[in-house]
């Protein structure tokens, strides 16, 4: 039976696997909606008493392509207030107390690294790529990345991305942790299950348990570093350069930033 949250969420199940599906292609751009409406699927997933994993993927060429900031009708684009909401919802995900397995089979780029990171797991595509893209956007990182990233990865690779924005492809995020495995592109959901199934046939109450531990702090912390980056995001997105930034991406072309 599949269940539908709002217009890009849905979610069936699988034995005792939860598959939760965002469907907003080709890029899954987050919005607020989508974000909550994410939330709600995830939360009925925790609250069954059949779910003992999650696998969470997407449809389109992307697994999420971070905001679109060049739309006049989402509220993450228009201002701040937007974005606060957002991450409001966001906090939800961290919340969830069912491990989670993500598939990515595109760019998860921005909020979409945020979303894939916040997930316990990465199963990657070859064609998988990771970017905090949010600098050349004259912008600050966001969705508790600059706590949940360093935590993964280590500091210094994390402080790589997000002062580069590079992009990093399934092999090189393989080798820094970022990923899990690496698989091809139609083994894909078949290898998130595998693993999913795997963590599923344990003792529920001790997968719980134990994932508490070993994240212990985390929302509390997720939460504490999206406030922080609201702020700083906040003064930089008044700034010229967040603009020119905007422009830029929209454009495919690097930014010609002033430093104002």
């Amino acid at each position: 039976m599949k269940s539908a949250y709002g217009e890009n969420i849905t979610a069936t199940s699988d034995g005792q696997v939860a598959v939760v599906t965002i469907d907003r292609p080709p890029t899954n751009f987050v919005s607020v909606e989508l974000i909550e409406h994410l939330a709600e699927a995830l939360e009925a997933a925790d609250a069954s008493d059949r779910a003992r994993c999650i696998v969470l993927q997407a449809e389109g060429k992307a697994f999420c392509a971070g905001a679109d900031l060049a739309r006049s009708d989402d509220r993450v684009a228009i201002g701040m207030d937007g974005v606060s909401a957002l991450y409001q919802q966001a906090a939800r995900l961290f919340a969830v107390e069912t491990p989670i397995v993500a598939a990515v089979q595109g760019a998860a780029v921005g909020a979409g690294l945020g979303l894939a990171v916040a997930c316990d797991f990465r199963i990657a595509a070859p064609e998988a790529r990771f970017a905090a893209n949010f600098v050349k956007l004259g912008f600050h990182p966001g969705f508790a990345l600059t706590h949940t990233l360093p935590r993964l990865i280590g500091e210094q690779k994390a402080h790589l991305m997000f002062l580069t924005g590079r992009r990093i492809r399934a092999e090189e995020a393989l080798a820094w942790g970022l990923v899990d495995e690496v698989v091809p592109a139609e083994a894909l959901r078949g290898a998130a299950m595998t693993l999913a199934r795997e963590i599923a046939e344990n003792a529920p109450l001790a997968v719980v348990a134990t994932r508490k531990t070993s994240r212990a702090g985390l929302l509390e912390a997720a939460r504490a570093q999206m406030a922080l980056e609201h702020r700083e995001q906040t003064i930089l997105r008044a700034t010229d350069d967040f603009a020119e930034g905007v422009r830029a991406v929209n454009e495919r072309r690097a930014g010609n930033f002033v430093g104002r």
